[in-house]
């Protein structure tokens, strides 16, 4: 059972009401994670922002989807999971195989493989990879642009992680497999 009320975008009123009439706007939906943010307006902007900025990053939105899936399965986010999983099928046109790899920091692509196994070391060693770490990322053709754009997405993903974790944050897309659960 969800932990913290999602609120009813319908019946929301101020900067929460403001925000989610533009997700509405964006997406034909308000989903539960942002309903349950807008219990503050302040958490579900920074969240927005942030996402949002990172949509502008040189990484793009198939390698963006791939890190959120990685990072999903390391830290047991059924909810991201599910989502990213939906949104990199459906509407950013990932494979089945592809998505399913990534769950496991997995790619067919070398340098994709090459990110998604930097992005696993991020979240494993909490952000203390070595000198060796950045080194291989780096040579798999990442600028330094590049890596820092990895080590944001992974962090974004690390607190929607957590944040759908601690509250159990109902899932409103359709189920997927979640190859790791650590989930209380």
């Amino acid at each position: 059972m969800q932990r913290i009320e999602a609120l009813k975008p319908e019946i929301s009123s101020g900067k929460s009401k403001e925000l989610f009439d533009g997700i509405q706007a964006k997406l034909g939906m308000v989903p539960n994670m942002m309903r349950t943010m807008g219990n503050s307006p302040a958490v579900l902007s920074a969240y927005l922002n942030f996402s949002g900025d990172l949509g502008t990053s040189s990484l793009g939105a198939k390698l963006a989807e791939l890190i959120a899936l990685t990072v999903a399965n390391a830290n047991g986010c059924e909810y991201c999971n599910a989502a990213h999983t939906f949104i990199g099928g459906n509407l950013v046109g990932i494979d089945s195989q592809t998505l399913e790899a990534a769950k496991e920091g997995r790619s067919a692509d070398p340098k994709t493989e090459a990110a998604l196994s930097f992005t696993q070391k991020l979240v494993n060693k909490k952000g203390r990879v070595s000198s060796a770490d950045i080194a291989e990322v780096k040579n798999a053709g990442y600028t330094d642009a590049a890596v820092t754009e990895i080590i944001a997405h992974t962090a974004l993903n690390i607190f929607t992680n957590y944040f759908n974790n601690a509250i159990k944050v109902e899932v409103d897309f359709p189920e997927s497999r979640l190859i790791s659960s650590e989930a209380a």
